[in-house]
């Protein structure tokens, strides 16, 4: 049996994937009988392209596409071209199908892809909020640090001008009494 699936290209941790009719029972990698397309995930949105008249062939003539090529067929409206065809729609009324669909898929694929962005810049000034704050805590607490560690030192200023206040009043009486036992 003629399959429709992904055979893995491209290097480490970065995959390109070719769309290839293949015999099912060859490895994934393995041999293959066309090339009809290639898909990147790489990119926000996949980027795929497709030899249509040739995935078209491949179905009409019996092949099954995996579940993620049917997937991708279904993003690119190759299924509702095969779908219109069997029922015998005319070609005028499949383009402008097929046309109205990819026009979805973009619209959806453009506001997305602008809630993501707005997102991010959302995230972004989350973060340059919470940066602000934690600057702004942080100089209090020196400035907290600072006014305690004054009125720390006025305390101790204060406490060793006190016992020196002190330590003249006794004396001095004690003086006086000195002075008029002479």
């Amino acid at each position: 049996m003629v399959k429709l699936r992904l055979r893995r290209m491209g290097r480490k941790k970065r995959p390109v994937y070719d769309i290839v009719a293949a015999d099912s029972r060859s490895p994934r990698d393995g041999r293959f009988i066309e090339k009809v397309g290639q898909y990147n995930p790489m990119v926000v949105a996949g980027q795929i392209a497709l030899k249509r008249d040739r995935v078209l062939h491949w179905l009409q003539t019996g092949a099954q596409p995996t579940d993620t090529v049917r997937s991708i067929l279904r993003r690119e409206g190759m299924l509702l071209e095969m779908d219109m065809n069997r029922k015998g729609k005319g070609s005028e009324e499949i383009a402008q199908s097929v046309e109205n669909h990819l026009a979805k898929r973009n619209n959806r694929e453009a506001r997305d892809l602008a809630a993501i962005q707005a997102a991010n810049e959302q995230r972004i000034r989350d973060e340059e909020a919470a940066a602000r704050a934690r600057e702004e805590a942080a100089a209090a607490e020196i400035r907290a640090a600072a006014e305690a560690e004054a009125a720390a030192a006025a305390a101790a200023a204060e406490a060793a001008a006190a016992p020196a206040d002190a330590s003249t009043e006794e004396s001095a009486p004690a003086e006086a009494g000195e002075e008029t036992n002479a």
